[in-house]
């Protein structure tokens, strides 16, 4: 699944601080290989050159 600026979703990252929080996406970064890479704000924050596989959508 892929994100869109202004998408809620919760990160997943053993390595980030913000690892379980519910963040934002601010933008959207294709890399060479043609795979997305996303910055996500978060309130105390925000976390850059996230993969997607790390990031899970929020439930509505």
């Amino acid at each position: 699944m892929s994100f869109e600026e202004d998408d809620e979703v919760v990160l997943h990252d053993d390595h980030s601080e913000y690892d379980g929080e519910t963040g934002t996406v601010t933008q959207v970064m294709e890399t060479m290989f043609g795979d997305a890479t996303y910055t996500v704000n978060f309130e105390e924050g925000q976390e850059s050159g996230v993969p997607e596989d790390s990031l899970e959508a929020t439930e509505d």
